[in-house]
């Protein structure tokens, strides 16, 4: 244990800010120090005290309170307290004591640190040593960034995060089915990217409806603080800096794809973003054609071709047939799908090859047409891993890694290889099942007149629309209380008492059909339905969300309109009508 006297320089190992302490008393087990730089005085435990004897040594200049500094040529101890004999900048022998240094003195410097005696115990060594042998352990295990988020580890997210968020510069499509976590594993992948920092600077591009939705997934579950970009914030930046490059103001953006779409300048600003990581949700909204492409379409790709990492996110890849879905190829990878028609044409051939991978999964012996097939496919390095499946055992290690080593080669020079992710819930298991309920309801006067109206001149787009949509067509003719001629209200009402306690979502196109519904069920029925819909604030979501989701004191059903269906996590509701 260290000998403390009054009068002593000590310094603070936790805290070396504080300067030169003076020793102002000392008791059977604590210290009392004044740290007078600061103006604070502290008491520690002796045994424990994270304090350091400071004495110069011959040949360092010592500071007085006063500023006269000494070249020290000789250190006197006079029982326990020092004093330094030296020379100042004039030549005159000068004897300084201890307590008349300067307070402000600081050893940050580790040559200072060391040639003045300031070193730690060995236990302070130890435990930063093995806190670093741990990091080190962390950073080198498979799941490094993908299992301190919080968040369930399912294991067809992981499988898909960690085979993604491994590679140097992703570029994929993630298309599991509505409900399967499509968010989550990008989030995973991200946050992966992030640590490991193979990405530093990414851009988030969504609907204008999903914006703070994905604010608060990265925020709450991955920690990841986004900055939220619009005509609003870019504004305010262009006041205090014209020539300011927006984008360049933050690592981590998010940003609808209708704010660029509106906004040319932003739009051009982020192209210039450097990003190493482009994410864009619901990107079957995106339209591409052979004869015609969208504004919204050629921003994403202008953003893409600027982008080493892409993540592309929907729950629809081929929604709209194979041009949608080549569309969304052609983003990731122009070289792999460079035309339309060689696509369709590539696609033709995909099933006798899918036929030769289960082969190869199932460890049977080859068919021949299997064999004729591969002969005619392989590359060189292919047709040796052929010949080791020929010449060895089955179920040898020689055969199941020739095996293994052939299904990726086909999985990269055929089909859309490692460019598409997606899971649906006939693979996964654990999912509740389906089944699909249909009702017929007899379709009233005033609506098949209006029907009659249209078919009986050419439509437009709009108007199509309204097919589905029966009650805005009715309203749009200036009729009032579409609610009370439908018989979909009648039905639902009916449904939902018998279905008494269980939750019911109910989906609309409209954000209208949503609040009159909602409206009529309690002023009519006293049924606490709530509405979920695109005219709430990102806190008035939560707010409904959350109401619904109580199982004791919340709403049996909610109201919502098609952004109920887009991101948002309500598997607990076993019931789901589609009111369209």
């Amino acid at each position: 244990m260290d000998t403390y006297i009054t009068g002593q320089r000590w310094i603070s190992d936790a805290e070396s800010r504080m300067g030169l302490g003076t020793v102002l008393s000392s008791e059977h087990r604590t210290v009392t120090i004044s740290f007078p730089a600061t103006g604070e005085v502290r008491s520690y435990a002796k045994e424990t005290a994270p304090l350091t004897r400071v004495i110069f040594n011959i040949g360092d200049t010592v500071t007085t309170e006063e500023g006269i500094k000494v070249i020290v040529d000789s250190v006197i101890d006079n029982e326990g307290l020092i004093s330094y004999q030296g020379k100042n900048e004039k030549g005159e022998e000068l004897i300084i004591k201890e307590d008349s240094l300067a307070n402000t003195v600081q050893l940050n410097r580790p040559a200072e640190r060391l040639f003045n005696g300031q070193t730690d115990s060995d236990k302070w060594f130890q435990a930063r040593f093995q806190t670093l042998k741990h990091k080190n352990r962390l950073a080198h295990n498979d799941l490094y960034g993908l299992a301190g988020t919080r968040t369930s580890l399912i294991p067809h997210q992981l499988y898909i995060a960690n085979e993604v968020a491994h590679r140097h510069a992703p570029r994929v499509l993630l298309a599991d089915e509505v409900g399967l976590g499509k968010t989550i594993e990008a989030g995973m992948i991200i946050h992966h990217q992030i640590l490991t920092e193979r990405a530093k600077r990414i851009l988030i591009v969504v609907p204008e409806s999903l914006v703070h939705q994905w604010l608060v997934e990265m925020l709450r579950k991955f920690n990841l603080s986004f900055s939220i970009f619009d005509a609003e914030r870019c504004y305010a930046l262009e006041e205090g800096d014209e020539d300011i490059e927006i984008f360049q103001t933050e690592q981590l953006v998010i940003c609808s794809l209708e704010f660029l779409t509106e906004y040319e300048k932003y739009y051009q600003q982020s192209l210039l973003g450097e990003w190493d990581l482009l994410v864009v949700d619901e990107v079957h909204h995106l339209y591409w054609s052979t004869s015609e492409v969208s504004k919204e379409y050629k921003i994403v790709e202008q953003l893409s071709h600027s982008t080493r990492g892409v993540l592309l996110l929907t729950a629809t890849p081929e929604q709209l047939g194979r041009e949608s879905h080549y569309a969304r190829l052609r983003l990731l990878d122009p070289n792999r799908f460079p035309d339309f028609n060689s696509f369709v044409e590539e696609e033709e051939h995909y099933e006798p090859i899918a036929q030769a991978v289960e082969e190869l999964f199932s460890d049977v012996q080859l068919s021949s047409k299997t064999l004729d097939l591969l002969g005619k496919l392989l590359t060189d390095t292919g047709a040796s891993f052929l010949q080791m499946i020929e010449k060895t055992e089955l179920h040898s290690s020689e055969n199941i890694d020739a095996r293994t080593n052939l299904i990726d080669q086909l999985l990269d020079y055929h089909g859309t290889g490692r460019v598409l992710f997606r899971n649906t819930r006939a693979t996964i298991k654990g999912f509740p099942g389906r089944e699909l309920y249909a009702y017929s309801l007899s379709l009233p006067q005033e609506y098949r007149s209006l029907y009659t109206d249209l078919s009986n001149r050419d439509m437009d787009e709009d108007e199509i629309k309204f097919l589905l949509c029966p009650e805005s067509l009715y309203q749009r003719e200036g009729n009032k209380h579409w609610e009370k001629i439908d018989p979909r209200i009648s039905w639902l009402i009916e449904k939902l008492k018998l279905l008494k306690e269980k939750k019911v979502l109910v989906i609309c196109a409209h954000a209208g059909t949503a609040i009159d519904i909602s409206k009529l069920l309690r002023k009519k029925e006293g049924m606490h339905a709530a509405a979920f819909h695109e005219g709430l604030s990102l806190i008035e979501r939560d707010r409904v969300a959350a109401y619904f989701a109580d199982e004791h004191e919340g709403s049996q059903v909610l109201i919502c309109s098609e952004i109920g269906s887009e991101g948002r996590n309500f598997q607990f509701a076993h019931h789901l009508v589609l009111f369209d």
